[in-house]
């Protein structure tokens, strides 16, 4: 079970804001010892009521501003980032120019005095700053070439998609990423609770890992030919890669694993965590260009131990966000139901002759849409179900193939809402029941030589499997769409920024 992740609503003790021996659970830093986190004011349990009386110094982004008192005055609501909470902040006509400081979007630093609000006051805050001094401004030009995105209205995410440079300063973004943090945190908090070793596979290889050729290409001839008179150059009538600048063709990887591998074979237990890419054009609403992947690669271990880790990896899910609580327990506290490819099919044919309509025929030695994954967690099921031994001819040419020389031994987990979460397999450690498999989906055996010769050299049994970190963040924050839980979604037709 991974170490416990304080939630962002973490039980701040009544702790002095300048108490330098504070510990970092309970009071929240920053680089600047001047500044103090809204959260480290707002988390606490009496709301930050415990805290009036002393002075403090914030800094964020005006959400919403009003003023009163015919101009005398002005509330502003502030957020920093550290919460999804506003803080109340009061600023009077002679502290600063207050039309500059009520338009959404303003940053600005404030020295100010914790106070307890008026009774009766129409505030849920136990806390509010009363402010002596504003000390920097960074205003919103309301009369420019572009106008603020982001207002005070409520914006659809789709609207938002086209704002990446700001989104993040929505409520809804910003919790999104904090829960993201909170993701990564417990996955690299999991592995080396499990000794198991952080590795850094290369962004840019020249292998397939799924060989099946839907990969971005990486080369600089295209930049060249415009200076060249011939164009690009060429051998035998074919593009020359030996003149490119790796002098071979180079891609964006799709996957760390075979990478990962070589240091499985030779350390042990390791895993991965970075950016993967895939040149699909697939516009759903579950498919990115570039994603994000925790993989894992476990030595002399079956495919019966790597479904274990990744259901004790799971577990990482209780510690992310109370918001999210129930959906997350229900995977973390949940026995999954395990099921073979042969039986999911024999289930969905049984739907479809009760009248379940699937826009994707179900046939014997298809792999599973995603209609037919939602069905079997949540119509079938009810909970989440792992699915393994898949027909070979539909999985990638490292799984191992069973004994019945029909299937190989891989699996998905699946989860409600979501479908596929993570997918695994044994890997195949048998070096001539690798090479046919690779002979049989046409791949070229000598650019895999590498990948053959860890079977060539003290060959040992292992498995292992990735997670989808932005899958994860669909399951985990309730969002319908994978564009909307990355920074910086790279879809068919868009890389803004």
């Amino acid at each position: 079970m991974a170490d416990k992740i304080p939630p962002p609503t973490d039980q701040l003790a009544a702790v002095p804001l300048d108490n330098a021996g504070a510990s970092s659970s309970t009071v929240h830093k920053t680089w600047s010892p001047s500044r103090t986190r809204i959260r480290s004011i707002l988390g606490r349990p009496n709301g930050g009521a415990g805290l009036a009386g002393q002075k403090v110094q914030i800094s964020g982004w005006v959400k919403k501003g009003r003023e009163q008192g015919k101009g005398t005055f002005a509330f502003l609501e502030v957020n920093d980032g550290s919460c999804a909470a506003n803080l109340q902040v009061k600023v009077d006509a002679s502290a600063s120019d207050l039309s500059k400081l009520v338009t959404t979007g303003t940053s600005l630093t404030i020295d100010s005095c914790l106070k307890i609000p008026p009774q009766g006051k129409a505030t849920k805050q136990k806390i509010e700053l009363s402010a002596e001094k504003v000390i920097d401004v960074g205003t919103v030009d309301q009369h420019g070439k572009t106008p603020y995105p982001i207002p005070k209205t409520k914006l659809t995410l789709e609207y938002l998609r086209d704002h990446t440079n700001f989104r993040a300063r929505t409520t809804t973004m910003a919790a999104v990423t904090r829960i993201r943090h909170k993701i990564c945190l417990a996955a690299h908090v999991f592995c080396d609770k499990h000794d198991i070793c952080y590795i850094h596979t290369p962004i840019i290889t020249t292998s397939d890992c799924e060989g099946a050729g839907e990969m971005f290409q990486v080369t600089t001839l295209i930049n060249q030919s415009d200076k060249l008179e011939t164009g690009l150059p060429r051998k035998h009538g074919k593009i020359d890669y030996s003149q490119d600048f790796f002098a071979r063709q180079a891609y964006l990887t799709v996957s760390g694993q075979l990478h990962a591998e070589t240091y499985a074979c030779s350390m042990g237990d390791v895993y991965t965590f970075g950016p993967t890419f895939q040149a699909e054009k697939s516009h759903t609403s579950r498919h990115l260009a570039e994603f994000w992947m925790v993989e894992v690669e476990l030595a002399f271990a079956g495919v019966e131990e790597a479904m274990n880790c990744c259901l004790d990896d799971m577990e990482l899910m209780k510690n992310v966000d109370e918001a999210c609580i129930h959906r997350l327990q229900m995977v973390a506290l949940t026995s999954f139901e395990r099921v073979t490819h042969t039986k999911a099919i024999t289930l969905l044919e049984e739907a479809v002759a009760k009248g379940k309509k699937f826009e994707n025929q179900v046939e014997r030695r298809m792999d599973l849409a995603s209609e037919h994954e939602r069905h079997l967690t949540e119509v079938l099921y009810k909970k989440p179900v792992i699915v393994y031994n898949y027909p070979k001819e539909i999985k990638a040419f490292y799984m191992r193939l069973n004994d019945d020389g029909e299937t190989v031994a891989a699996f998905d987990v699946l989860v409600p809402k979501v479908g596929e979460l993570i997918g695994g397999s044994q890997r195949e450690e048998r070096m001539d029941v690798l090479m046919k498999r690779m002979e049989e989906k046409g791949l070229p055996i000598k650019e895999y030589e590498w990948y053959i010769d860890l079977r060539r050299h003290g060959t040992v049994k292992h498995s292992g499997f990735g997670l989808g970190l932005e899958r994860m963040l669909l399951f985990a924050t309730g969002m319908d769409n994978i564009r909307d839980v990355i920074p910086f979604p790279r879809y068919p037709g868009r890389a803004d920024l």
